[in-house]
């Protein structure tokens, strides 16, 4: 198993930024060819997620959603008020993982890969590890 890492800077408290980009950048700057990555997000109030990529309304409406579902005032226990994030972080998960094939990501036509903050703005890590 290969892996990396790199940064992604969220400005609002809930943002779904497409990372695809930065995925495919990584996986061509590593060199990995054929198997499987799993793209993991070492933060309890963040996740990710596989999803359109190709309208950004997608990602728009995903987080006006989630803050509906969810929303940040809620009676909650948890005494640094991001009791919210926690669990729109764990609706969503932690990983994914996609197939690649001669050096690219085998996703469908539409689909990007999403990190998504719910409890921004921060800095934050994404970890892909590389088994082929």
């Amino acid at each position: 198993m290969q892996t990396a890492e790199f940064h992604v800077s969220s400005n609002r408290r809930t943002q779904f930024i497409s990372i695809t980009s930065r995925i495919n950048a990584l996986v061509v700057e590593q060199g990995w060819q054929n198997g499987v990555i799993t793209v993991f997000v070492p933060h309890t109030t963040a996740g990710v997620t596989i999803n359109e990529n190709a309208d950004p309304d997608v990602a728009t409406d995903m987080e006006s959603f989630s803050d509906e579902l969810v929303q940040v005032h809620h009676g909650f226990r948890h005494s640094e008020g991001n009791s919210d994030a926690h669990l729109k972080a764990s609706f969503y998960g932690s990983s994914v993982q996609v197939i690649l094939k001669n050096g690219k990501m085998w996703l469908g036509i539409w689909q990007g890969i999403y990190f998504c903050e719910f409890d921004g703005p921060r800095e934050r890590n994404v970890y892909v590890a590389f088994s082929g």
